[in-house]
């Protein structure tokens, strides 16, 4: 019998935590409303009604990213595991401690298949190798086959395109034969997107396999991080789900080298402070993660919400709602940040050697229409807060994805009524005393100082950690400083894309979610112009009417208009990859870890996307390697859920219920 009590993951004083953020969150937000009461007394009951409610939704928000931002920095700069409270662990992944089987999962819908393809191989070329580096020259020369099958399930409904995608596997199968198996399976139709692919993988397969690790088509990691999320599932048996912290690399334009430097700088301690809080009711962003196979089918089939789209229909965001349902099950979700963490000096293994990466959109308008995708996901999450059985956490991970975006039209009605009341007051329309100008100026530089907060915390633990990995300490603060303005600029846009999407959905309009644009692409004029237009002009009305009843509200409102007004300009010259080259290497600014470190398995990847073979687009020419039969199946059911009943009775207890990995 195996003693599973010791195999439970240690998360001490887990309730503690979540209760001491809760209070210091509450107590912020309460002061800071408080203060802006004092603010709105001499308003109408209606107007100050209306000022604090945004008020407090807006500054709870903040409250809440502070407080988080703290824990991770806490956390990161005493080198701890944000679970345990341990020092990180140095423990290197060995293959010879392999006694499971996993399938490396990457569902594809007609995405392009040189850096699809080169990625993968990228990924499968570092697992072997870390698993040959543990074997003796006499021992197999294959140590991986029978622990780890990979599996391209491909959405695609284009025939020329398919045929492109079998050429490519064809000869990926050929690359790989005798050391890991490869296999491709293309559906006739796309039915229930991403969820319903690996669904249908898990009926057909799923049985055969303890674990697998779900990759996007732009998805990149190395072996160590895969063996060593293997080798934890295996030894704590109540984990449902790892989700890692995947880093956006590999893009050249001037905003993709923003968001990889923000990225970098900042997502391993916000994850930290995440995970410290979120425990073992983490969440799924939907790649570079470990799923229990079984668990995953016995408890995260998806329903189909009653009503039309957008709020009905098939669950788009489906990776929050299979964590809740996991956790709902009994099972744990992790958020490992370790792999994250790796530009510490302190682990310079985990640096060289952890990876967990992934692609981002070349442009701001490519990002916008990602987030109308996320966004309609997410909103429909408001109508499952109410869903039986589910954690708590999970029930505040639903409302957090879909406040995310209905922040933007808070801060657009918060802005809209300071801006009406700046005029009225200027207007004499305002009866009672003026407005307590100190006060306001206190309570906006407290509010711009908690927004602030977690990028310069970002900073200070780089400085601290690993300057170098970021180009040393000078190139690292002047890249910050311009990360900041380009931030606070691009804030207004998204908010004005989030609010007019948010209309959108209201009104019924729902959108087809299609494939994400993954390459580079530089916007023209034109383009540019028809989707920022309206900002810009908007932009120019909102500032013409503060400067000319009030300068000084015209000042304090400068960062929101002047993202606005320079919408075109900013969207367009981002998207650049020559300005995006000016930036890192003639000014050497903005460098990330990636860059500069330049981990072997991105050099792969570069390489071998340099080195592919472009086959023709002509549907008639045959590929030269005939593809490998899928394997034979092993059938298991996966029920869909259900939230309006939930027998906790019936869930899981992954402790009782614990067998040896297969």
């Amino acid at each position: 019998m195996t003693d599973t009590s010791a195999l439970i993951p240690s998360i001490p004083w887990l309730k503690t935590r979540r209760a001491l953020l809760a209070i210091a969150v509450l107590v912020s937000s309460v002061a800071g409303c408080i203060a802006m009461y004092r603010v709105t007394l001499s308003l109408a009951m209606g107007w100050q009604i209306a000022m604090l409610m945004l008020f407090a939704l807006t500054f709870t928000w903040i409250a809440l990213a502070f407080w988080g931002a703290l824990c991770g920095f806490v956390v990161c700069a005493l080198n701890l595991d944000p679970l345990s409270l341990r020092r990180l662990s140095r423990e290197i992944p060995n293959a010879r401690l392999l006694v499971s089987r996993t399938a490396l999962v990457m569902p594809i819908y007609a995405e392009p298949p040189i850096p699809t393809f080169a990625g993968l191989e990228a990924t499968c070329r570092s697992l072997l190798a870390h698993a040959l580096d543990d074997h003796d020259e006499q021992e197999a020369a294959n140590p991986l086959s029978e622990h780890f099958d990979v599996f391209i399930l491909s959405d695609t409904q284009d025939t020329d395109h398919a045929k492109l995608e079998e050429a490519h596997v064809a000869a990926l199968q050929r690359r790989f034969a005798g050391e890991l198996a490869i296999h491709y399976r293309r559906r006739p139709n796309n039915n229930g997107r991403k969820a319903g692919n690996i669904a249908e993988f898990c009926r057909r397969w799923g049985r055969r396999y303890d674990f697998m690790v779900v990759l996007d088509a732009d998805s990149l990691m190395s072996g160590a991080t895969l063996l060593r999320m293997v080798q934890r599932m295996q030894r704590q048996p109540s984990i449902g789900m790892i989700q890692t912290v995947p880093i956006p690399v590999g893009q050249k334009t001037l905003f993709g080298r923003f968001t990889q430097f923000a990225s970098a700088l900042y997502s391993p301690m916000l994850a930290a402070g995440q995970s410290f809080w979120q425990g073992d009711a983490a969440n799924y962003w939907g790649h570079n993660a470990i799923i229990r196979t079984r668990a995953f089918m016995d408890h995260a089939g998806l329903p189909t919400l009653p009503g039309k789209p957008p709020m009905g229909g098939e669950l788009l965001s489906h990776d929050f709602v299979e964590a809740a349902l996991l956790k709902r099950g009994g099972w744990q979700v992790l958020l490992d940040t370790t792999v994250t963490t790796a530009v510490s000096r302190h682990n310079p293994y985990v640096s060289a050697s952890h990876n967990s990466f992934e692609a981002m959109p070349s442009n701001l308008l490519d990002f916008a229409k990602r987030d109308r995708r996320w966004l309609q996901g997410n909103l429909q999450h408001l109508r499952l807060l109410g869903g039986a059985g589910l954690h708590p956490l999970s029930r505040l991970h639903f409302f957090y994805g879909a406040f995310a975006y209905l922040s933007s039209l808070v801060w657009l009605g918060l802005l809209i009524c300071t801006s009406v009341l700046v005029t009225y007051h200027v207007l004499g329309e305002v009866s009672g005393h003026p407005l307590p100008q100190p006060l306001s100026l206190g309570l906006l530089s407290i509010t711009l100082g908690m927004l602030l907060a977690p990028k310069l915390l970002g900073l200070g633990l780089a400085l601290w950690q690993a300057p170098h990995a970021f180009g040393g300490r000078l190139c690292l603060i002047v890249s910050t400083c311009l990360e900041m303005v380009f931030a606070a600029l691009i804030a207004p846009l998204m908010m004005a894309w989030h609010s007019l999407f948010i209309i959108n959905v209201l009104l019924g309009r729902s959108i087809e979610w299609q494939t994400q644009p993954r390459g580079e692409r530089s916007l023209s004029w034109r383009e540019t112009w028809q989707h920022t237009g309206w900002m810009t002009l908007s932009g120019l009305l909102w500032a013409g009417i503060m400067v000319v009843f009030s300068p000084t509200a015209f000042g304090w409102l400068t960062p929101a208009w002047l993202g606005l007004v320079g919408a075109a300009p900013l969207v367009k010259y981002t998207s650049s990859g020559t300005w995006g080259g000016v930036v890192r290497y003639r000014l050497g600014l903005l460098k990330t870890p990636s860059s500069t470190l330049k981990p072997p398995l991105l050099e792969a990847f570069e390489t071998l996307v340099e080195n592919s073979h472009p086959y023709p687009l002509d549907p008639t020419t045959q590929h030269p390697f005939p593809l490998v039969p899928t394997p034979a199946e092993h059938r298991g059911e996966m029920p869909c859920q259900s939230f309006k009943q939930f027998d906790r009775q019936a869930a899981t207890n992954p402790s009782a219920t614990f067998k040896e990995p297969h």
